[in-house]
């Protein structure tokens, strides 16, 4: 599917929640690969050189295996399948790479330098050679000791001991999320596993930014820091305002991705609200000096207050940016929301946020969660996005102008190239503008 190309998208109502089929062009029925690693078939397939004679095996004798040993057999095939998409995924990779690096050579050449590099190779010590331009710091301030004294001067450094911590309400990747009082006051406490510090070197520069970043924030919008304990790997907990429900929640109600809707759909207006909200705070994130990318923008990171008000959270991923520059530090976020440009591992800039708010407006517009019309798992979906042919089902506007102006912002904010997405000063101007015209809308 091409979000440029109205005539080869799914689409569906944005009343009805109507979804197609997927198209036999976009994909076959899936089945286990036979390429599998010779150590993984052996394993996995019992000593058959061959996934597909397994499969064909299981067919033909399923009826004569237990629910149990069936159900194995079912996730052992989901399994080989996300082995596949990964393998696709890896040699996709390397192929750009291999691309970038044959057009550096053909830049060195036309030059003039390539020659001169291979000619004075020999006359060059090893102890000399330096890299040219030193990698970038995570951020401006990623130093730990820094970010204490900051705690302490502003009054926001919190003893360990002050916490009360209660139930658990949250488990990521890196960290636990727990219902905590302090000073008598309900909060959530963000606990980072000591094992995410003795696993990353760079756990803690990661640690002490997102720290940082969170105690600059002064914005209606965006999450609000009470306070940290600021003694990894132990103790490294981020205390924040407590919320308990998150926009993934708000629209799809909790457990897993289903096909099917579980609660109802928000009205309009209010998915409308928050698609501003977030686009605000990002505005006000994206013209921070430096700029700060949130790189992992997605509705479970994106919380809402008893009064359905938005709170961007969750800044582990965050980055400064000087003006004009430029990040480069492989796939950062979540598959499903991750801009083309990151997911090829290519330089990006503030406008892969715009990317992700532009497939969460279309989220919020449509009531869907991303590609679930499709059977694609994540690995599937980073391929054909990273390669332009696949955008999210967008909702069919039937000659509805209001509607034909989410879609066209849909469309825009997750263009393939980053410079035809607009900013957030933009993106909010046109949300205001759309959402007046709601007065006189009739759903």
């Amino acid at each position: 599917m091409n979000a440029g190309s109205p005539a080869h998208q799914k689409k569906t109502s944005l009343f009805s929640l109507w979804r197609s089929p997927v198209a036999a062009a976009t994909g076959s029925p899936k089945a286990i690969s036979s390429s599998s690693s010779p150590n993984h078939s052996s394993s996995c397939c019992r000593g058959l050189n061959n996934c597909e004679i397994l499969n064909a095996t299981v067919v033909s004798q399923s009826h004569q295996l237990s629910p149990r040993h069936k159900q194995q057999l079912e996730e052992l095939e989901i399994e080989l399948e996300k082995q596949k998409e990964l393998r696709g995924l890896y040699k996709m990779r390397m192929q750009r790479t291999q691309d970038y690096l044959r057009y550096c050579l053909e830049i060195a050449q036309e030059k003039g330098f390539l020659n001169s590099i291979l000619n004075n190779c020999d006359d060059i010590e090893e102890d000399t050679i330096k890299p040219s331009i030193p990698p970038p710091p995570l951020s401006n301030h990623s130093d730990l000791s820094t970010v204490v004294d900051q705690a302490m001067s502003n009054g926001w450094y919190i003893e360990t001991r002050e916490i009360e911590l209660q139930e658990k309400i949250g488990q990521g990747s890196t960290a636990e999320i727990y219902r905590g009082i302090w000073r008598g006051l309900d909060v959530a406490v963000k606990c980072i596993s000591p094992e995410f510090f003795e696993s990353n070197e760079n756990g803690i520069s990661y640690f002490a930014q997102e720290v940082e970043t969170l105690s600059r924030q002064r914005h209606r919008f965006v999450l609000h820091l009470m306070g940290a304990c600021l003694d990894p790997p132990n103790h490294g907990w981020i205390v924040t305002e407590f919320m308990t429900t998150t926009l993934k929640e708000w629209m799809h109600g909790s457990g897993k991705r289903k096909k099917e809707r579980t609660v109802d759909l928000p009205p309009l207006p209010e998915r409308l609200k928050r698609a501003l909200e977030i686009s605000q705070a990002l505005q006000y994130l994206h013209e921070h000096k430096p700029v700060i990318i949130h790189r992992d923008l997605k509705p479970s990171n994106i919380f809402l207050d008893d009064a359905f008000h938005v709170r961007v959270a969750d800044f582990g991923h965050a980055r400064f940016l000087t003006d004009g520059q430029m990040a480069l530090t492989g796939e950062t976020g979540t598959y499903v929301y991750m801009a083309p440009e990151v997911i090829r591992c290519e330089p990006y800039n503030e406008k892969c946020d715009v990317y992700s708010f532009g497939v969460i407006l279309n989220e919020l517009i449509t009531g869907d969660h991303p590609y679930i019309e499709t059977d694609y798992g994540p690995s599937r979906i980073a391929l054909e996005v990273a390669d332009g042919n696949l955008r999210p089902a967008i909702a069919e506007h039937q000659n509805d102008q209001l509607l034909e102006e989410l879609n066209e912002l849909i469309q825009i904010s997750w263009d393939e190239h980053p410079a035809n997405r607009p900013s957030f000063p933009t993106v909010t101007r046109r949300l205001r503008a759309i959402q007046e015209s709601l007065t006189n809308y009739e759903l």
